[in-house]
């Protein structure tokens, strides 16, 4: 009887437990149910939202999972995509304690608006301030009002001088036929490939460097030897670039931390002060002992050495190193990271490349010692004015700028409320991105042919034709318009037309150019070229024809 008993008592708990769990997994089942409908719905509002916004927008996230997809991507490309769909105009969201969130435009409109028109409501703002101040400063990329126009007029008065243009034309001179074409004729004779990218950064690195600090660091040598202060420079924008795409919490604590990147910004700007500091200690001394007689520097160093602040003191160290480093940034990047886009969209162009040869050589072909019979295989060195007459490079050039600029995004902060031509309406302390890269892939800008590479769209009758800044803002626009936008075309076409003539330049089969995620557009693996020696019957071809 107790056995029986004991059976049926397990038999009940058998039962009760079968059911208790059915009841469990029951309800369980309820919750899963409401959590993936929940999801479902978040998903299908997130999704919903992107004809509204061009991007989905995820509770909590914001925008951050697409603009993650895009950095794993090309971020210059996933942008423009999002503008045309957006007619020129979005508004990002980032999370809701970060400081992504902005509005990104490449209305003409737009820029024409925050560039000139409304120039006093749009400075950079505390927030670009902030981001850069470690590595630029209070120099005049990262000033605003007054400290910016101290700079800019002091800056503007040095850049028209004769002193300057001769000092700038004389280097540049120099560094060409000294340097550059003896270290490319090197690789020829080697039967070697060289990274173009890499040899056109030190040109212009040793240029500006003489430009800006009256030194010579000596980038570009045969050997093309690692010079510290260059490679702390280039560690440094990058660097510093990354706090654009990272919440401001989150790189402050990194670099209080020493960590990351931010450990690599304070090394690289520990290399970058350590030689400015040397520099300046060095000309003060120099101008201490430098009599009326001699003949004086022109360099940007010296000319704010010879100058009195507001209160009538010499400038202090620091800012000295701020006026020189952010003008080293303005002068290695943007001609060097053009002519490399330049040449590479050559290779890609053959026609283009053969006319340019044909406007050099018909130039060439009206000097006298020419028209004599002059031996082509003696050095020719261009004239300024025969580089002034050369209008299909300067429209190959102008149009490698538009698809490819050296600047392809450029931020602003609004400081009053405001609306934008095209009816974005902005409140203070919205942070504009604009994006260049973008402006030039738009058919609502440049037409149904915006992305092909086409100098032509430059010309009128032959003749070079500039376009507005604000459709063409690769040299910014309005009051910031770039200083050196006369000599950067002067250097650009001087390189180009002392190359081309005596070399054919091919990219290196297989080799992947994309761009890197910089301040400037650098290419990611460089640019490896093989160099080919033109022969001088091809030549002869443009000089007997007079094509």
């Amino acid at each position: 009887m107790n056995n029986v008993t004991t059976t049926m008592s397990s038999d009940e708990g058998v039962v009760g437990n079968f059911v208790s769990r059915r009841l469990f997994f029951l309800q369980y089942l309820h919750v899963l149910e409401f959590v993936v409908a929940v999801l479902v719905f978040v998903v299908i509002n997130s999704l919903r939202q992107r004809r509204r916004y061009g991007l989905p927008v995820w509770p909590f996230l914001g925008m951050v999972p697409s603009l993650v997809s895009g950095l794993r991507s090309d971020l210059y490309e996933w942008i423009s995509d999002i503008l045309c769909e957006q007619n020129g105009t979005f508004r990002f969201k980032g999370p809701w304690f970060s400081s992504l969130n902005c509005v990104v435009t490449a209305d003409p409109r737009n820029l024409e608006h925050l560039l000139k028109s409304k120039f006093s409501v749009f400075p950079k703002g505390p927030y670009f301030r902030d981001t850069v101040r470690d590595l630029l400063g209070d120099g005049i990329f990262n000033a605003d009002d007054e400290m910016w126009q101290r700079q800019r007029k002091t800056a503007s008065i040095e850049f028209h001088s004769a002193k300057f243009r001769q000092l700038t034309t004389e280097s540049l001179l120099e560094l060409v036929h000294a340097r550059l074409l003896p270290v490319l004729e090197n690789a020829v004779n080697q039967s070697i490939s060289i990274d173009l990218q890499d040899v056109l950064l030190r040109l212009t690195f040793d240029n500006v460097c003489m430009i800006a600090f009256g030194v010579d660091p000596g980038c570009l040598r045969l050997g093309l030897p690692e010079i510290p202060f260059a490679k702390a420079f280039e560690d440094a924008t990058e660097a510093t670039l990354l706090r654009f795409v990272t919440p401001t919490c989150v790189w402050k604590t990194m670099r209080c931390l020493d960590l990351g990147t931010e450990k690599k910004l304070k090394k690289s700007i520990k290399g970058v002060d350590e030689f400015a500091e040397e520099v300046i200690r060095t000309r003060k001394k120099e101008l201490s002992l430098q009599t009326e007689d001699k003949k004086q520097r022109s360099d940007l160093l010296t000319v704010f050495m010879r100058l009195k602040d507001e209160q009538g003191k010499p400038f202090s160290d620091k800012f000295l190193r701020d006026i020189c480093v952010n003008f080293i940034l303005a002068g290695r990047d943007t001609s060097s990271v053009a002519l490399s886009w330049f040449f590479w969209l050559l290779e890609k162009n053959p026609v283009v490349e053969q006319k340019i040869l044909a406007e050099i050589c018909t130039i060439v072909n009206e000097r006298d010692d020419m028209k004599n019979g002059a031996d082509l295989k003696s050095p020719l060195i261009f004239r300024p004015e025969e580089i002034k007459k050369m209008d299909y490079l300067q429209a190959s050039l102008s149009e490698a700028l538009r698809l490819y600029p050296s600047v392809p995004v450029d931020h602003k902060e609004v400081v009053e409320d405001d609306t934008f031509p095209d009816g974005t309406l902005l409140k203070k302390g919205t942070k504009v991105i604009y994006a260049i890269y973008a402006m030039g892939r738009m058919e609502a800008i440049w037409g149904k042919d915006c992305r092909e590479y086409k100098p032509e769209r430059w010309l009128r009758d032959g003749r070079y034709m500039s376009e507005s800044a604000y459709k063409f803002t690769a040299f910014n626009g309005g009051p910031r318009l770039c200083l050196g936008k006369d000599f950067a075309y002067y250097q650009m076409k001087f390189v180009a037309a002392s190359i081309l003539y005596w070399y054919r330049v091919e990219v290196v089969k297989g080799h992947v150019v994309v761009p890197k995620l910089a301040l400037t557009m650098y290419m990611k693996h460089g640019l490896k070229v093989n160099l080919i020696k033109r022969h001088e019957s091809e030549l002869q071809v443009y000089l007997k024809n007079n094509v």
